[in-house]
C-alpha cells in the first residue's frame, strides 16, 4: 500500500512535461524513418567522401547484342579433311580398278578369265569377284583345292592389292545347289574353305596377315543372280578393299620396289662417295681439387716423341754419395 501512495504522490507533484520525458525514456525509439535498405542506422546507405549515398537495391546491368556463334574452324578444317580423304580414296579404287583390267590383258593365257573377274566401287569398298563361268570353273566341285589359273588370277589381284592401304574382307560363295556329305559337309563349309584357300594363298604372294580383317563363307546366302540361283556364276571369291581403314596409312611398295634414295650431288665424281665429317670430341678436362680441402693433383708429364719401332726407357735415379744410413 504503501509503494501505491507513493506511486500516487508523484504523479501529482510532477508537471506534465516531466511525465512526457519519462513516457519518452522507456518508450522504443526508431532512429531513422526510412523503409529502405536493412532498416537500420544508415538506411541501405554507404558512407562516403561527401556523406551518405543511396544505393540501389539491384545492381546496374549491362545489356550486349552479341552476334549468333558460328562454327568453329576447327569443325571446318576436319569436314574438308575428311572430303580430301575421301576423294584421294576414291582415286585410289579408279586406279587400281584401271590397273587390274590392264594387268589381265596383258596375258595373253588370262584372257579368257576376262570375264570371270568383276569389278565395281560399293558401300563397303572396293570389291573384286572372280566367278566361276560354265565349263570354267575356279575349284573343283565340292572341293577348296583351287586350280592353277585361279592361282595366278589372285597373283594379279595381289599385285594390285600391295598398292593399296585398304584392310581386305574375304569371302565365298556357291550356287543353291544342295551339297551335304555323310559328316555334314556342306555349302557352309565348302564357302569358308575356299575364302580361307584364297586367304592362305594371297598372303604367300606378300599380302601381310594383318590386313586380312575378315574371312567369311556364305553358302547361297547372296547369289549373283537372284533370278537364277543354280547359276555357275553365283560360284565365286569376292575380295573387299575395305573403305576407310586405310586413310591414314601410306600406300605400300609394290613387290620388288625399294624405297627411292636420296640423290646424290650432281657435282661428285663419278665413282666417290664421300662419307661425313666424324663429330669432333674434345678432350675432357681434368677437374680442380674434388672435394674443399684437398690439393689439385698435377697433370702427368708429358714424354719426348720416340722414333718410331724405338721405345725411350727413361735413366734411372742417381743414388746420394756417402755412407748409407742405417
Amino acid at each position: 500500500m504503501m509503494a501505491f501512495f507513493l506511486l500516487l504522490w508523484l504523479l501529482n507533484s510532477v508537471t506534465q512535461e516531466q511525465l512526457e520525458g519519462i513516457a519518452e525514456h522507456f518508450a522504443p525509439i526508431s532512429v531513422s524513418s526510412s523503409t529502405s535498405g536493412s532498416g537500420e542506422i544508415l538506411g541501405g546507405k554507404v558512407m562516403g567522401e561527401e556523406g551518405a549515398m543511396d544505393v540501389s537495391a539491384s545492381r546496374a546491368t549491362v545489356t550486349l547484342d552479341l552476334p549468333p556463334p558460328s562454327a568453329g574452324s576447327g569443325g571446318e578444317a576436319s569436314d574438308a579433311n575428311e572430303e580430301a580423304s575421301r576423294q584421294k580414296e576414291e582415286k585410289q579404287f579408279e586406279d587400281a580398278t584401271e590397273e587390274l583390267r590392264q594387268a589381265i590383258d596383258s596375258v595373253p593365257s588370262l584372257k579368257r578369265l576376262a570375264k570371270s573377274i568383276l569389278i565395281d566401287n560399293t558401300p563397303e569398298g572396293l570389291r573384286i569377284q572372280i566367278v566361276d563361268q560354265k565349263g570354267l570353273a575356279m575349284f573343283p566341285s565340292g572341293g577348296a583345292e583351287m586350280y592353277l589359273h585361279t592361282k595366278k588370277v589372285l597373283e594379279l589381284v595381289t599385285k594390285v592389292i600391295l598398292g593399296m592401304p585398304q584392310k581386305i574382307s574375304i569371302s565365298g560363295h556357291t550356287d543353291s545347289v544342295k551339297f551335304h556329305t555323310d559328316s555334314g559337309y556342306s555349302n557352309w563349309e565348302l564357302s569358308s574353305d575356299r575364302a580361307n584357300a584364297s586367304r592362305r594363298v594371297i598372303e604367300r604372294f606378300g599380302i601381310p596377315y594383318e590386313r586380312v580383317a575378315k574371312v567369311v563363307g556364305k553358302a547361297a546366302t547372296e547369289p549373283l543372280l537372284p533370278d537364277d540361283p543354280e547359276s555357275a556364276r553365283n560360284r565365286r571369291l569376292s575380295i573387299v578393299l575395305l573403305r576407310g581403314t586405310g586413310r591414314d596409312k601410306e600406300t605400300a611398295p609394290a613387290p620388288g620396289q625399294t624405297p627411292a634414295l636420296p640423290e646424290l650431288p650432281k657435282d661428285m665424281p663419278q665413282g666417290q662417295v664421300t662419307a661425313p665429317p666424324a663429330p669432333k670430341t674434345p678432350a675432357p678436362k681434368m677437374p680442380a681439387a674434388s672435394r674443399k680441402g684437398q690439393p689439385e693433383i698435377p697433370p702427368p708429364p708429358e714424354m719426348p716423341a720416340a722414333p718410331q719401332g724405338q721405345i725411350d726407357i727413361p735413366p734411372p735415379p742417381e743414388m746420394p754419395s756417402g755412407p748409407i744410413p742405417k
